[in-house]
């Protein structure tokens, strides 16, 4: 079966500067179709679409160094932002400044081809390290981008051939603040307190106003986070093929006393992580409403007085039913509620609304 798969690999420091000039002529390219775009709409009630900007940009890549797709790129990608915003102006790239834009260069479909082991753009050889072993995919679409602290990665989109997931069971998720996710299987992704570990070394790299070692920690968090949500939903993947997580919303928990914690969690991520990688495994993938998932027994459905709720509940880790005399975990049973959903077999489902 084939698939589109996006692979990173980190660009070596030598072509900084190069990609720095490309990025600032990018920015300059969307600015100018930026006021263009704009002065359209305000003078003639005009849309431009990408293919009615390209005459305004043709013949200014050999000018600018870019090659002449990139330009169309980011006509393309202007239009669909400005779509998408609903916006008759969007927001300047800038190239300079505390507020500058991370670099973007855009690159379309056979703009990039791996030649004599290094990435051949532009008529310039990038050389990267390849952890992917590029030389056995065809480039498709893809672009180079700047992150935080300066460094700059080549992305690109190639077809994989994935096998199809044979693994046959189902397993419920429920997200949380003790245990990031706690399966119905028992299995746990500890809270990593990725932000927690390095915050004191974080306020004194701030108060000394050294930013860089601000943004290599904050790159660091980042990672960690990244790296166990990786490890976490791929072995889940490789073992079950069907998966339903609660709908828990980390945006609106954010605006409570408990966001640097549900922050830290990393709950979209993990989320955004199952969903396309069960979409690229053939896995089954669901999300369904938890309400009353920690609070209703997953032996006999029942909601007894003695069960964990509120906000003083929080503290109650393990229960017993009073209906049925069934121990729990409130994690475990929590997310044998979100599968029994899932599946649409819940038992009784006093408390919990049927799907």
């Amino acid at each position: 079966m084939k698939q589109t798969k996006t692979l990173k690999v980190r660009v070596k420091d030598k072509h900084v500067a190069q990609l720095n000039r490309m990025a600032r002529n990018v920015n300059f390219v969307w600015n100018y179709l930026n006021e263009l775009s704009s002065r359209a709409i305000r003078e003639r009630a005009l849309f431009l679409s990408a293919y009615d900007m390209h005459p305004y940009t043709k013949g200014a890549g050999t000018d600018l160094g870019l090659h002449s797709q990139t330009l169309q790129e980011v006509a393309r990608e202007y239009t669909t932002r400005r779509k998408q915003f609903k916006r008759s102006r969007l927001a300047w790239r800038k190239s300079g400044g505390v507020r500058r834009s991370l670099g973007w260069i855009p690159v379309n479909t056979g703009a990039a081809k791996w030649k004599s082991g290094q990435v051949f753009h532009n008529g310039t050889y990038f050389k990267v390290w390849d952890s992917y072993g590029l030389s056995q995919y065809k480039f498709r679409s893809g672009s180079f981008n700047e992150d935080a602290r300066g460094r700059w990665y080549f992305n690109v989109v190639v077809e994989v051939d994935i096998p199809p997931n044979q693994a046959q069971g189902e397993v419920g998720i429920d997200l949380g603040l003790k245990d990031t996710a706690t399966c119905s299987d028992g299995q746990k992704l500890e809270a990593g307190r990725f932000y927690r570990d390095l915050e004191a070394k974080l306020a004194a790299a701030q108060r000394a106003g050294n930013k860089g070692r601000v943004k290599a920690i904050h790159a660091k968090i980042k990672n960690r986070r990244k790296d166990a949500n990786h490890k976490f939903s791929r072995n889940l993947i490789s073992q079950y093929g069907t998966i339903v997580v609660g709908n828990v919303s980390a945006s609106k928990l954010a605006k409570t006393k408990m966001a640097k914690s549900v922050l830290d969690a990393g709950w979209y991520q993990l989320k955004t992580m199952l969903e396309y990688k069960c979409d690229h495994a053939g896995t089954v993938f669901k999300e369904v409403n938890e309400a009353y998932t920690t609070q209703t027994c997953s032996n006999c459905g029942a909601l007894p007085k003695e069960r964990p709720k509120g906000i003083a509940g929080l503290g109650i880790r393990d229960w017993i039913c009073s209906e049925c005399g069934a121990s729990h975990d409130r994690d475990v049973n929590a997310a044998r509620n979100i599968l029994s959903l899932g599946a649409g077999r819940c038992p009784q489902a006093v408390g919990i609304p049927r799907l």
